[in-house]
């Protein structure tokens, strides 16, 4: 098992920050979502934010080295979890920061991938070890990482059932999906899948798979690949599946995908700030750090 979890809370937000007139939410709420990183917004008790809550979980998982990627503008991180950018304390995670810097000529961050390669550059004693990835947006359970942790796989993800998610079927109909072979080894991820291939990608369960982002990885066999990632074509960035996929191809058999069977909160866009607000209340509702159960 592995102690390290790298949480990616750099990007741009762009779709939080969009334009959506609501009548449950409130002037400040809005104003976060304006201006804060997603996994910052105040959706918690006292609005403490969601981040609080996924590492809640991390800890509950048993990780204990926390890397956190941020932005250039991520200063606020800081102030809600260690002034020092490396090693602070928080209710015994060791949290590290580490900075997702935008390349000259671009006007936002090139990518996931390109996220974890300069994590891995500023802090490369995770090039020898194996660590965990998540977004900073997304709640997943303790229980979902804590697989992460325990899997002998050295490369992994959670493999989420596409119908188990409380998500509108809009929106669950672009999620990319995975195919998986009857071991449950990852052999493609399909980006926009249209109806008629869906029961090509059934696994041996006939569960449709899809990957919120949750990932383990061999530090050691995955730095080439994310050194060496190409440039999405369409969305100009460098992103994590993609790697994930030339790995796999280089060391067939190396990537499992964790078949999961619940709902993952998720903060895309304002539209979900009411729901995982209520999520909250109704499954956390004394966050109580000193309580390890």
């Amino acid at each position: 098992m592995h102690d390290n979890l790298v949480i990616l809370a750099g990007g741009a937000s762009s779709r939080m920050k969009k334009e959506a007139v609501l009548d449950n939410l409130s002037a400040e709420e809005i104003a976060q979502a304006n201006e804060r990183s997603k996994g910052l917004i105040g959706v918690g008790a006292s609005g403490r934010p969601l981040l609080d809550y996924l590492l809640w979980n991390a800890k509950k998982a048993g990780y204990k080295n926390i890397y956190i990627i941020i932005g250039e503008q991520g200063e606020l991180f800081k102030e809600f979890y260690g002034s020092q950018m490396k090693n602070n304390d928080f209710h015994g995670l060791n949290i590290s920061f580490a900075v997702q810097y935008i390349p000259e000529g671009r006007v936002k961050p090139f990518g996931t991938a390109d996220a974890l390669f300069q994590a891995v550059e500023q802090y490369p004693e995770l090039n020898s070890q194996f660590y965990s990835v998540c977004n900073s947006d997304n709640l997943y359970s303790a229980a979902a990482l804590r697989a992460l942790r325990e899997t002998k796989s050295p490369n992994a993800f959670i493999s989420y059932d596409r119908d188990a998610m409380e998500f509108p079927q809009e929106r669950i109909s672009r999620f990319a999906i995975a195919k998986l072979d009857e071991n449950n080894q990852l052999l493609d991820i399909l980006e926009k899948p249209s109806e008629d291939v869906l029961e090509q990608y059934k696994d041996t369960e006939g569960k449709i798979r899809v990957s919120m982002n949750a990932f383990k990885f061999n530090g050691k066999t995955l730095y080439i690949h994310l050194q060496n990632c190409p440039v999405h074509p369409e969305r100009d960035e460098k992103e994590l599946p993609t790697v994930l996929l030339n790995s796999v191809k280089e060391n067939p058999n190396t990537t499992v995908g964790i078949p999961f069977s619940e709902h993952v909160p998720d903060l895309t866009a304002k539209e979900d700030i009411a729901d995982v607000k209520a999520y909250l209340a109704k499954y956390y509702p004394d966050l109580n750090w000193n309580n390890k159960n």
